[in-house]
């Protein structure tokens, strides 16, 4: 497998990382200002407490002071009355500001993926890009949701506590302030350790949820061979090494946090120490080196969380550039600035002028050496050959998932890389070899790609393909859900549903990889018929190795090594004993060793 496109590895600050994701925030400025109105003033609030402190340590304690107290008091109640209603709204807008911007988010990364080429997935395993969507953007949420909020909090208090500290006594206040950068910049080199463990460990934990997505979809196969116990050793040795790069990432953020405690403690006591000189010496009142103290600790305390919450943002950032890495990537195949229209109504007619292609994966190896060919509107066109000779090729470069290194491919006369892809694609119904069902029901499966189709629609197209009766057999008809996959369908069932998806679709173009393949006798004599209906009047590409099928095609092009070796209909080709007649001959002769073996 190869890896998502990494991002350049920079030395700046590890939150740059961050940067792109700002968007998503600001599209919700309401609920930004509201935080930040809620955060500023519960920090005010809190800032408040210590001069009131002050005022009952240096004018309270006496007799006449009773009503001052009193008073101050009562208005520390209030205080906290303001405190707590501010803290409500902050939480509530900032966590719903992260799971909002969350699933923006998400469904932004999933709107990008479904633009991607097809070459983009032959590189990259499915579970890595779940793992992304999912626990990467979890991680996201967590920054701009509490980790933000707490950040801001403890700035505003700091940046208060320190201005308020400058105001009650310049001269601590220099200590301080001189002890700051001591305090703050071994922590920004941690951040950065910090980053790289955190993104470690969502590398190890998005391989092991690779590794169990291919695990649970072939469960079948593995149960068959009897591999559940080593499967399941081999997932347990991918989460315990998530385990360890989580536990070293950890480790770093636990030491960037006891750090950032002790350093910031061992000042304020240092600087207490010094005041309390001060306050033995009838240089200052005790109220006041109170005050102090309390705003040394609301600074200590919030610079304490801050480079706490530095290795959340920095574990964030991590993940931020995991998902930057897809939202970064851009696919191949795109539809060009200015795209040619293709005529309408459709004319149906396909050539290949002198392609040559050889796919991303297997760039030394070429499928089609100087391929060319027309189809005119109408004709149906077979195409054969031994495994491997390039057959499944001509469709996928037809639907333009792939581009040729050279030569041209025209529908209706247009180059196919000057069209919309999706105006190409509309023009075209496949079937596959291996049919793709989803976790849905039978009607929405029938009319994926077609949503606006009818039930009467659906059900007209599921009679043609002979799907209908034992659709009706299913408990609940059409409306039936039918698992993830397909895997409660036979074979044969999902083909047929496949085949009723394309009918429906009603696409001028029809191409059929291997459609019948996997259906018995007597329901590939019924769809065959339900197809040469819906083949009249339409261009169609008939993909096929079993040679019986396609002996009323109007033309036959026979591949061999990503070249056409022969081409013609069935008579004249067999009479000309090449390689059609070699491959007829053999499979034939196959097939009436196993009827006679039947019998």
């Amino acid at each position: 497998m190869a890896d998502l496109p990494s991002a350049p590895s920079r030395p700046k600050a590890a939150l740059s990382a961050l940067k792109p994701l700002i968007p998503y925030g600001l599209a919700y400025k309401g609920r930004i200002a509201a935080a930040l109105g809620a955060l500023i003033l519960a920090s005010a609030a809190t800032l408040v407490v210590p001069i009131a402190v002050r005022r009952v340590i240096d004018f309270g304690f006496s007799e006449e002071g009773r009503a001052f107290i009193n008073a101050y008091f009562v208005l520390l109640v209030v205080v906290v009355g303001v405190l707590a209603l501010s803290s409500a709204l902050r939480y509530y807008c900032v966590i719903t500001l992260g799971e909002r911007v969350v699933a923006d988010l998400r469904a932004a990364v999933f709107r990008h993926l479904t633009s991607l080429d097809p070459a983009f997935f032959d590189q990259t395993r499915s579970g890595e890009i779940v793992s992304r969507l999912t626990a990467d953007t979890t991680q996201v949420k967590a920054a701009f949701g509490v980790s933000i909020s707490i950040a801001l909090r403890n700035l505003f208090l700091f940046v208060g506590a320190v201005t308020l500290m400058i105001v009650t006594s310049p001269k601590l206040s220099a200590l301080v302030l001189l002890a700051i950068p001591v305090i703050v910049l071994p922590l920004v080199f941690s951040g950065r350790a910090v980053r790289r463990r955190s993104r470690a460990a969502q590398d190890r934990l998005a391989d092991a949820s690779a590794f169990a997505a291919e695990a649970i979809g072939a469960v079948r196969t593995m149960q068959a061979f009897g591999m559940e116990s080593l499967t399941a050793s081999r997932f347990a040795a991918a989460a315990e090494e998530a385990f360890h790069a989580a536990r070293l990432s950890t480790t770093m953020r636990a030491f960037l946090t006891g750090a950032g405690i002790f350093l910031v403690s061992a000042s304020v006591v240092g600087v207490l120490w010094y005041g309390a000189q001060d306050v033995l010496a009838g240089q200052m009142t005790g109220g006041r080196l109170s005050q102090f103290v309390l705003y040394a600790v609301f600074a200590a305390s919030s610079l304490g969380q801050l480079s706490e919450v530095y290795g959340e943002l920095a574990q964030a950032a991590g993940a931020a550039e995991r998902i930057g890495e897809i939202l970064a990537a851009r696919p191949a195949i795109k539809a060009p600035r200015h795209p040619k229209p293709l005529p309408n109504p459709p004319l149906g007619t396909v050539s290949f002028e002198e392609v040559r292609f050889a796919y991303p994966t297997r760039s030394e190896q070429q499928a089609l050496h100087g391929l060319s060919f027309a189809v005119a509107s109408g004709e149906r066109v077979a195409i054969v050959g031994p495994s491997g000779a390039g057959k499944s090729t001509i469709l996928q470069l037809l639907l333009r998932f792939y581009d040729p290194q050279e030569g041209t491919i025209r529908v209706d006369g247009v180059p196919i890389a000057e069209a919309d892809p999706f105006a190409l694609r509309a023009r075209m119904a496949l079937v596959p070899q291996e049919p793709t069902i989803f976790a849905a029901s039978v009607l929405d499966n029938i009319r994926y790609g077609r949503p606006e189709a009818t039930e009467e629609e659906v059900r007209r197209a599921a009679e043609l393909a002979s799907a209908d009766g034992f659709i009706q057999a299913m408990p609940q008809g059409y409306q039936t859900q039918i698992g993830e996959r397909g895997i409660t369908l036979s074979g044969g069932q999902r083909q047929r549903l496949a085949i009723a998806r394309a009918i429906l679709k009603d696409a001028p173009i029809l191409l059929l990889d291997e459609a019948t393949s996997a259906l018995d006798a007597e329901s590939e004599r019924k769809v065959q018929g339900a197809l040469d209906r819906l083949m009249e009047g339409r261009t169609t590409l008939v993909i096929a190795h079993r040679l019986a099928t396609i002996r009323s095609a109007d033309r036959i092009l026979v591949m061999d090594q990503g070249r056409i070796a022969e081409e013609g209909t069935h008579e004249t080709l067999l009479a000309r004993g090449g390689l059609y007649a070699r491959l007829a001959r053999l499979q034939f002769t196959g097939e009436q060793e196993r009827s006679e073996a039947a019998e």
